[in-house]
């Protein structure tokens, strides 16, 4: 835990209890990397909130990469990376069929991952999670831009 504007306060093992080891580390007053006191577990020095922060991210993250691991979603998704498109657009340039099209956009809605606006009787998508872009630029620095 690194502390910032607060003085670091040094122990060595055995000069203060666990107890005030733990008091410390919580107020911040004290890297935990300076002492390793005996029987005390580092999970144990992961305040409880910051556990339920970590667990609630996992599952953010674990739902976005869910939504991302259909292969038609996917590609989807990269297209309109490129910008916004109406359906007619999508269906030409992915090459996925009006049925499989329309479901996989419905999911991308249902998980907020897209966005649509109507103009007369068009429907246009857009990325609407600045978290799937990041994931999107990403795979595509890392698969679509490779030279061979």
């Amino acid at each position: 835990m690194t502390v910032i504007n607060k003085p670091k306060t040094t122990v060595t093992p055995g000069s203060v209890s666990d107890k005030e080891i733990l008091l410390r580390t919580l107020t911040q007053e004290l890297d935990v990397t300076d002492v390793a006191p005996t029987g005390f577990a580092p999970s144990e020095l992961i305040p409880s909130d910051l556990a339920a922060q970590m667990q609630q991210a996992s599952m953010q993250a674990s739902q976005l990469l869910k939504s991302l691991s259909h292969p038609d979603r996917l590609l989807l998704l990269c297209q309109l990376t490129q910008g916004e498109y109406c359906v007619g657009e999508l269906e030409s340039l992915v090459g996925v069929g009006q049925p499989s099209l329309s479901q996989q956009l419905g999911i991308l809605r249902k998980d907020e991952l897209v966005t649509t606006r109507r103009e007369g009787k068009q429907i246009y998508y857009s990325i609407a999670s600045d978290d799937a872009l990041a994931v999107l630029q990403l795979l595509y620095q890392r698969f679509c831009g490779k030279t061979t």
